[in-house]
């Protein structure tokens, strides 16, 4: 595991303090980090709502990216209520793929921080609508 990937694990554990908000809100339970272009780690957690007003951790850490005036992603991380790291749902895979896409199939993604393993988005999203 490179040291990358340790800090961006670190990063999403220290964001991810799950809690409630309100009687209609609920936060944190999931955490991600974002690397992007030049190497800067973006985070973000999990806004879960009544309604559909709510953003996943993901989408989240990538709103800091560009509010904080970047928009590519080299790495995406996810720490899960588990404390497991996990794929990224359809909704964050899109955005990845119409902010990137020309080179979205090169993202990696940590599917499980204890063994290690890595894919792509390419891999995790072979065929998209975008392509066509």
């Amino acid at each position: 595991m490179d040291k990358i990937w340790i800090a961006m694990h670190n990063a999403a554990l220290k964001a991810q303090r799950g809690r409630k908000i309100s009687d209609f809100i609920y936060a944190g339970e999931v955490a991600a980090a974002v690397l992007s272009k030049s190497e800067k780690i973006y985070t973000g957690i999990c806004i879960d709502t009544c309604s559909t007003l709510g953003i996943c951790a993901e989408r989240n850490a990538i709103f800091n990216m560009i509010t904080n005036g970047e928009q590519e992603i080299q790495r995406v991380l996810a720490v899960m209520p588990s404390g497991k790291c996990g794929a990224p749902c359809g909704a964050c895979r899109e955005l990845m793929v119409q902010l990137m896409p020309q080179s979205y199939r090169d993202i990696e993604i940590m599917m499980s921080y204890d063994e290690g393993r890595i894919i792509t988005l390419g891999e995790l999203t072979p065929e998209w609508w975008i392509n066509y």
